[in-house]
């Protein structure tokens, strides 16, 4: 695939867990784990392909309606997946990052995420966003409070907010808007994740459950978007035949 085809910005929502389990009589709890071991080759090669961004959804704020004791293993999966994957990442130059409200999480598990982010912050290799207890629609009100909040103090005049502002005040609003958008586990639908910004991304459904997400499938969800010509509203000519983004 020629360079100017790979995405520079990959979001992921990796769904399908717990069906893989259940298809091989195993519990829940495998699949999430079986999970963790596809987010860490999903990461090694998107890095691997030169990747800018990858934003994965590794916890919604509509996850919290599963049944306490799934979300407790959630919980305790994502604090010692922190603790033993961080320090690979770092020693590999990736920057983790993570977008969403962290305010409702143990103590314990927002200091781990704040030393994530402290370790890798001067990393410069690819973004790695982790969207946990987040959701595009309160990504999109905590915005508007901001910047109706600049307006109170009259910092901002209402004048000057546009669709450029309201983008900077969204979770990543300092690296591109996705590119591409890959959903595994058969669902067709965004699931309240980066509404906005996916405005002009393609999208990219497979039936392929999460735990069974390789470095194979991910080619060919990039040989999809190669195929593709991103015109942004404007015709193929303005584009030009054959080029892709």
């Amino acid at each position: 695939m020629a360079r100017g085809a790979i995405p520079r910005h990959i979001a992921v929502i990796m769904d399908g867990n717990g069906r893989w389990a259940t298809a091989r009589g195993l519990p829940r709890s495998a699949g999430h784990r079986a999970g963790v071991d596809a987010t860490r080759r999903l990461v090694e090669a998107c890095a691997q392909r030169g990747i800018e961004v990858l934003t994965i959804f590794a916890f919604s704020s509509e996850n919290w309606r599963r049944p306490r004791s799934e979300v407790d293993l959630l919980m305790d999966l994502f604090l010692r997946t922190l603790q033993r994957e961080v320090t690979r990442l770092h020693e590999n130059a990736i920057r983790v990052r993570f977008i969403g409200d962290r305010q409702r999480f143990s103590p314990a598990l927002q200091k781990r995420i704040a030393w994530a982010e402290d370790l890798t912050a001067r990393n410069g290799g690819m973004v790695l966003m982790i969207a946990v207890n987040y959701g595009g629609r309160w990504d999109l009100t905590q915005a508007v409070r901001n910047i109706a909040g600049a307006v109170a103090e009259a910092r901002i005049s209402v004048e000057s907010i546009d669709e450029t502002m309201l983008s900077q005040h969204l979770c990543g609003g300092d690296v591109p808007e996705p590119d591409l958008f890959i959903r595994t586990g058969g669902e067709r639908r965004l699931s309240n994740y980066l509404l906005w910004q996916l405005a002009y991304t393609e999208l990219y459904f497979t039936d392929r459950l999460w735990p069974d997400f390789d470095a194979e499938a991910l080619d060919a969800a990039l040989e999809h978007y190669g195929a593709k010509q991103r015109r942004f509203g404007q015709t193929g000519a303005q584009v030009g035949d054959g080029e892709h983004a």
